[in-house]
């Protein structure tokens, strides 16, 4: 169950997890719960210290300089302990769409790409499903969402596994070797 919060940027919580929104002081703690290679499997690359990582925030908590995307992050933290698990992020995009006048535009309804990792020390404990799932409903309320998306790489059965749990399903689609999971 998840309780609501009235303004964006708060915590959201779930029975495992409260999502807290992203600060830079979060770096160290979190280059430790994703410092394994085994992550980076399938999405690449490899593990950031804590002062790439503080970098790395510090972009991200600033903000898209685009007016029409909104980045957002959360990391999990576990309620029983405290401590920090993984991370979820969206990037939620307002698009405005001409109509046939050329001067006339009309809102078009926000689209959310989601991403999430769980540090491997926390895996097999139903936290991404819970993150996931807890993203997608606070999307919907807190930014007016409906179209959701998440790419997935085809041999990732788990992670496959967590954007079904979000409600999210497979397309024909591939982009960048990996499948397109969408909600709406």
């Amino acid at each position: 169950m998840t309780d609501p919060v009235s303004r964006p940027g708060a915590r959201w919580r779930t029975d495992l997890l409260a999502l807290v929104p992203l600060r830079v002081e979060h770096a160290e703690e979190m280059a430790e719960v994703l410092s394994d290679p085994a992550l980076h499997t399938f999405m690449g690359g490899e593990p950031s210290d804590a002062k790439a990582l503080r970098r790395r925030y510090e972009r991200l908590v600033a903000g898209s300089p685009d007016p029409a995307v909104t980045w957002c992050n959360w990391v999990l933290e576990w309620r029983a302990t405290g401590e920090l698990t993984g991370t979820v992020q969206a990037t939620v995009t307002t698009v405005t769409s001409t109509t046939t006048t050329p001067t006339a535009t009309s809102p078009r309804t926000p689209t959310a790409e989601i991403a999430w990792v769980v540090g491997t020390a926390w895996q097999g404990r139903g936290i991404a499903k819970d993150a996931a799932r807890a993203l997608v409903e606070l999307l919907r309320e807190q930014y007016g969402v409906t179209v959701v998306v998440a790419h997935v790489h085809p041999e990732h059965h788990a992670s496959a596994a967590v954007a079904a749990a979000a409600g999210l399903e497979p397309t024909d689609r591939m982009h960048d070797g990996e499948r397109r999971w969408q909600r709406g």
